[in-house]
């Protein structure tokens, strides 16, 4: 409703606003943005899952470091587009410390984390999990513990909304640690997976589903097949978009998994895959060291550190610039030029002993 006081350019500005971001009530139509972080094993299949969300035909390439996408959706007809950034961390575990570029104390409102982990690699699982939610968690905590000084209602209503993915009522709600912001976890390349044996199957499903409602995560398995690709969809455009959650779960570990996050329960996941005999022999402070300890001893994981196989950038062949490649060459010749010159003048000097003492 225009006032007195309102000048022509002021209703020209509301008219303007009103035609841009018209809804039902003729209220103003907020833009809602989100930011997502995916992380994961390497060629684990994150750029693959992003491509799909963001219906984008287009070929994977290898991620080197940390990559930035958008997708921007509309939620009704004749409504501003809703923004989600998407982030890619690539190189598995060896690029941890580039995690708290994208997550911020500006955004962590709007925040949340997809971990994908490879099927496949079942002896690397465990392994990357830890680090990559250990690292995330202690940047998360420590904005959180900054917002506290600067501004307490926001932290509080982040810490609250975490708490509020399992109702209070809940068997389970005194005994899970809920991940500091929104977490989805995707276990991909379910068709190699589904190869595996039966009881090995049964071994990881059941620790993944601890390890997601553990930390009131969602959970769901998926592979190249586009039935599966949807179901990871659902959830992730949840998060991005604000699309309505899904209330479908499965749960049968010879069929993939969909559980959206607070809708298990530790009744249904059950102890951990081991004999009473060995579970008793096992020294664990919490019950997810305890499934920890239980997984390894089916799957030791592996000593190789992930660093050594990190590509360098510099020789891969998709981002060759022939001028620069030329001097960076030039630069190196002369590089081991000095090297060796520098080599040689150190052993054709004559120290004198005493006059060192």
């Amino acid at each position: 409703m225009p006032k007195a006081s309102d000048t022509l350019w002021d209703l020209a500005i509301a008219e303007v606003e009103k035609r841009e971001n018209p809804d039902d009530d003729g209220k103003h139509v907020g833009v809602w943005e989100k930011s997502i972080l995916f992380m994961g094993n390497k060629n684990g299949g994150k750029t693959t899952i992003i491509l799909r969300c963001l219906e984008r035909e287009e070929i994977p390439k290898p991620t080197l470091a940390l990559e930035y996408t958008f997708g921007r959706k509309a939620r009704r007809h004749n409504t501003p587009k809703d923004v989600a950034h998407f982030w890619e961390l690539g190189g598995g575990t060896s690029l941890l410390e580039l995690i708290r570029i994208p997550i911020t104390s500006n955004n962590i409102r709007s925040f949340a984390v997809v971990l994908v982990l490879d099927l496949s690699k079942p002896s690397e699982l465990w392994t990357t999990m830890e680090k990559l939610l250990q690292v995330t968690r202690n940047h998360v905590n420590k904005i959180l513990t900054k917002l506290e000084k600067t501004n307490p209602e926001v932290a509080t209503e982040i810490k609250q909304r975490m708490q509020n993915n399992l109702q209070r009522d809940h068997p389970d709600y005194e005994l899970v640690d809920p991940f500091p912001i929104p977490l989805v976890i995707i276990g991909s390349k379910y068709d190699i997976f589904h190869e595996f044996d039966s009881e090995m199957r049964k071994i990881i499903s059941k620790t993944l589903r601890f390890v997601s409602h553990y930390y009131g995560a969602s959970l769901v398995f998926t592979s190249k097949s586009e039935a599966l690709l949807l179901k990871a969809r659902v959830l992730i455009n949840h998060l991005a978009f604000g699309y309505d959650k899904s209330k479908s779960v499965s749960v049968d570990h010879s069929k993939p998994l969909f559980i959206p996050a607070g809708l298990d329960s530790l009744s249904q996941i059950g102890p951990p895959p081991a004999s009473d005999s060995d579970i008793g022999k096992m020294r664990a402070n919490t019950p997810l060291e305890l499934w920890k300890k239980v997984f390894e001893k089916t799957f030791p994981p592996k000593s190789s550190c992930d660093l050594q196989d990190t590509k360098d950038p510099a020789q891969d062949l998709q981002y060759a610039e022939y001028d620069v490649d030329v001097m960076r060459a030039q630069k190196n010749q002369e590089l081991e030029q000095y090297k060796r010159n520098a080599s040689k003048s150190w052993k054709e000097m004559d120290f004198d002993s005493d006059e060192l003492l």
